[in-house]
């Protein structure tokens, strides 16, 4: 029944040839100095390793040693699937409105990156934006020095420069890709990474991929990095991180200073008129819904007045694939008319569930089956809290199209989040006691806007330790006002009482959330929180597994 009309594989040859082992040759520097430093460093009461003077502490494994290799060559060698994309300056048709950003290839989103679970893929980034950047493969378990962190796991890659990715692609679901350089992921460099199941167990007609995203670079003069600096003045007006563009992450340019707050082709642009959201609020989020007053929400990199139309008959099975791209928004989405069935949450099945509506925070993925009724229908991504709203149609027959404004009754219908979900069987956590607690108290404030996990910022020396083979518990305990999307690379935790797996969860403000994953992936782990204003003011830590 599946057809494979509604979207494209790119396996277009690299910009130059793979790197290969240069990869771990070109960042040995810097890898290396991952797992060196300070050998009087010891672990405090926190769990953290801390050492002197921001040295990275001894005995962890490094993103590109031995025991990555050896977890890389147990997930085998499939198929290479080699893609080319190009970050770079561009003007984008957002439907009613064009503005100046950056993007993969000049499209919005980035073109679907789609392979097979199994194959290897290899993918060359070249880099034609006026500052360093890297590409995060959100939610995918892969080999270490691949994940995409400057100044943990890779070198940035520098303007002008290219690099190649290249990984097995283990566990079949939907995925994204972005960078996790500043807040670069709030212009437009995101595009979805599906991973097929060789042995796809669901039955549908038509796909179709979703993304949603909360949109401000290019309107009257905003950039992400302008908005970020007016949120670390904070409420009262001062801050004591200065006006930087993003965090420190222990590997930029120099020169990628003067470039932080300038747009397309990297002149300087007018930081516009302030983004700084008040007053939003959510029950269903707990209070404060966001940060920041997004002037345009996209489906598909198209707003409201000018959505994407989704083509299908009446009676299609559609397989939809739901991203929250947004760097500060969640998403109710609902499809008028219809119900859906959940049936993968973070890329792993869960025991089939029917809902009016879903919630997303801003790294989730939902997929979702709806049977196509006759006519024309309203995909709404209501901007939890915001009072602003994204539209796609889903037509199948004649019929008027539903309005920018189009509210279906489903969004007020039954809602589900992730913790009403069971993981499938074949997925789900086993219980077992856990080896090791790691606690991590997300803190800070609005007012202050000095956002942090166990009250200290990010820096690339810090480590939470683990141990190959452990049960580990992570502890969010949410001190703050406001709800954090966390998320966890390089694994899929379970949630509580065989919840779903997954790799980024809400934690609501005042609220502990205890989730579990089986230690089976060596390397230095980024945990933070997904509103990328709150992750790049400090609210990042790092996992790091400790050598045998």
């Amino acid at each position: 029944m599946r057809t494979h009309s509604e979207h494209s594989t790119h396996s277009t040859h690299s910009r130059r040839a793979l790197l290969g082992a240069g990869i771990a040759v070109a960042g040995g520097g810097l890898l290396a100095a991952c797992s060196t430093g300070d050998s009087g460093s010891h672990a405090g009461m926190d769990g953290m390793d801390h050492s002197g003077s921001g040295a990275a502490p001894a005995g962890y494994v490094s993103p590109d040693g031995p025991e990555v290799a050896a977890a890389e060559k147990k997930r085998g060698a499939g198929p290479v699937r080699k893609v080319s994309l190009t970050a770079t300056p561009a003007r984008l048709e957002l439907g009613d409105r064009t503005v100046k950003s950056w993007a993969y290839g000049g499209d919005l989103p980035g073109k679907e990156v789609r392979v097979t679970a199994g194959d290897t893929l290899a993918l060359t980034l070249a880099n034609h934006l006026p500052q360093s950047t890297s590409l995060h493969w959100h939610g995918l378990a892969l080999r270490n020095d691949m994940d995409g962190v400057p100044g943990l796991t890779q070198r940035a890659i520098k303007a002008g420069a290219s690099f190649t990715y290249r990984f097995a692609v283990a566990h079949p679901g939907t995925y994204w890709l972005h960078p996790h350089s500043g807040v670069q992921q709030d212009r437009g460099l995101y595009a979805p990474l599906i991973v097929e199941d060789p042995k796809e167990p669901l039955s549908y007609d038509k796909e179709w991929v979703v993304v949603l995203d909360d949109w401000v670079d290019g309107v009257d003069g905003s950039t992400p990095d302008a908005v970020l600096a007016e949120l670390r003045k904070g409420m009262g007006g001062g801050s004591g991180h200065g006006e930087k563009g993003g965090m420190d992450h222990g590997d930029m340019d120099r020169g990628d200073m003067g470039a932080m707050d300038m747009g397309e082709g990297g002149h300087q642009g007018s930081s516009g008129p302030s983004r700084m959201l008040m007053g939003a609020t959510s029950k269903w989020l707990g209070g404060d819904a966001g940060d920041v007053d997004h002037p345009f929400h996209l489906v598909n990199g198209r707003t409201a007045k000018d959505p994407q139309t989704f083509r299908a008959k009446p009676g299609d099975r559609i397989r939809i694939r739901f991203i929250n791209a947004g760097g500060d928004t969640a998403y109710r989405v609902a499809l008028g008319g219809h119900t859906m069935t959940v049936t993968h949450t973070d890329g792993f099945p869960v025991e089939h569930a029917t809902s009016d509506a879903l919630l997303l925070g801003m790294g989730e993925r939902y997929d979702v089956l709806v049977t196509a009724k006759d006519g024309a229908f309203p995909l709404t991504a209501l901007a939890e809290g915001k009072k602003r709203s994204a539209l796609a149609v889903l037509r199948t027959g004649g019929g008027a199209a539903p309005g920018p404004s189009a509210r279906p009754e489903e969004l007020d219908g039954r809602l589900l989040t992730a913790d009403r979900l069971k993981a499938a069987e074949s997925v789900r956590t086993t219980p077992r006691r856990p080896d090791r607690t790691i606690k991590l108290d997300l803190t800070g404030s609005m007012a202050a806007y000095d956002w942090a996990i166990n009250k200290k910022p990010y820096q690339a020396s810090q480590r939470y330790a683990v141990r190959a083979g452990e049960r580990v518990r992570l502890s969010f305990r949410n001190r703050t006002t406001m709800w954090h999307p966390m998320h966890l690379h390089g694994h899929t935790f379970g949630l509580p009482g065989g919840g779903p797996r997954k790799d980024t969860a809400i934690v609501l403000p005042g609220r502990t959330l205890d989730v579990d994953f089986d230690a089976d992936n060596p390397g230095l782990w980024m945990i933070h929180c997904h509103n990328v204003y709150h992750s790049e003011s400090g609210m990042m830590t790092v996992l790091g597994y400790r050598q045998k």
